[in-house]
């Protein structure tokens, strides 16, 4: 089956003055498939957000194609962006509530721009209401609500036409922890019980772990990496830096300094990720050669529901023989030698 979402050489332009240009995104190709939570990371400036516009029409593509469905959205005219965006959800990381508006009346906005009836409306914002837990606020307005009730109005707001796509834009970043993880949990039901394909933009690898089957990672306007396995072997610097942001399985510059104090061999970090033979190899390519070897850090958690994290070691013996263990360790896993740090 072809992909529910498809970029294909998507890239976007735009002027920045004096006869500048800004490429926000730049040649990407990337599938969502249906039915998937898929999440897109990068830091700041990244172009995770006009990646995402582009899925509702929001922004159009300066190169490429952007097809949603088997619609392209360059394509379109007024009719047919309308209908595309009556299929589009979006939840925005400010929640973007109407203040004069009671709750119902927020969720209700879509459909009586819709043009359903009022009692059609008011059958389905009970509904969304109780769906996302927060009925009794009905009558409420939004300067009453937790910064969490706020999100679910806005998730309930973007559920109000059934969309097949639900766009998450940075949804949690105004929330505290134990907010976010409520709120992640209900975007993990809608895709489970509603059968919604999601969209989770974030420069947060806590919220990419939590619930995405897949993930691209953005820099620069590019996808660097993407796939449903990429905390198993992760090849860019910037996705190993965002997925041991999760881990913290890897010693600081601070933590090295008193770890070198006691340990005065050549340290390393292996990678050890849901792979058996993978651990198997490491264990048996330490015990193959003439080296010393002690755990002295490390740390192992489940991301995506598969064990994944690193050791670091101290190699004591031969630089020769520890030339040679770290040389066949690498083509088993991902290896990096942690340098002196010195104390200014």
């Amino acid at each position: 089956m072809a992909p529910l979402i498809s970029f294909r050489g998507v890239s976007k332009v735009f002027p920045s003055g004096r006869g500048q240009e800004v490429r926000a995104v730049d040649g990407v190709d990337l599938d969502v498939e249906d039915g998937e939570i898929t999440g897109v990371i990068g830091h700041s400036g990244a172009g995770k957000s006009t990646l995402v516009r582009m899925i509702n029409a929001l922004e159009l593509p300066t190169e490429g194609t952007v097809t949603v469905g088997s619609r392209v959205t360059g394509e379109l005219g007024e009719r047919g962006l309308r209908e595309l965006r009556g299929e589009v959800g979006m939840i925005f990381q400010q929640f973007n509530l109407f203040s004069s508006r009671t709750v119902a009346g927020n969720v209700g906005y879509p459909l009586r721009i819709a043009g359903w009836s009022r009692e059609r409306r008011r059958e389905r914002v009970a509904e969304l209401l109780e769906f996302v837990g927060i009925a009794e606020k009905a009558r409420q307005f939004p300067s009453q609500l937790s910064g969490g009730q706020k999100q679910r109005v806005g998730i309930a707001r973007a559920l109000a036409t059934s969309p097949r796509i639900l766009l998450a834009d940075e949804a949690t970043s105004a929330l505290d922890p134990e907010t976010t993880k409520d709120v992640l949990a209900l975007l993990k039901r809608i895709n489970r019980e509603l059968g919604t394909t999601i969209v989770v933009i974030t420069h947060e690898m806590d919220v990419v772990s939590s619930i995405c089957d897949t993930v691209a990672v953005m820099e620069q306007g590019r996808v660097i990496e993407r796939g449903p396995v990429l905390f198993s072997d992760p090849r860019e610097p910037a996705t190993r830096r965002f997925v041991h942001s999760v881990l913290h399985d890897r010693p600081s510059e601070e933590t090295l300094v008193r770890l070198r104090e006691h340990f005065p061999g050549r340290i390393v970090t292996v990678g050890i990720r849901d792979d058996p033979a993978v651990r198997t190899a490491v264990s048996e390519v330490i015990a193959g050669h003439d080296v010393r070897s002690t755990i002295i850090y490390g740390g192992i958690r489940e991301l995506a529901d598969k064990p994944f994290g690193s050791i670091t070691l101290e190699l004591a013996g031969a630089d020769p023989a520890i030339d040679a263990l770290i040389a066949e360790l690498r083509t088993h896993t991902h290896v990096e030698e942690l340098a002196q740090v010195v104390r200014s």
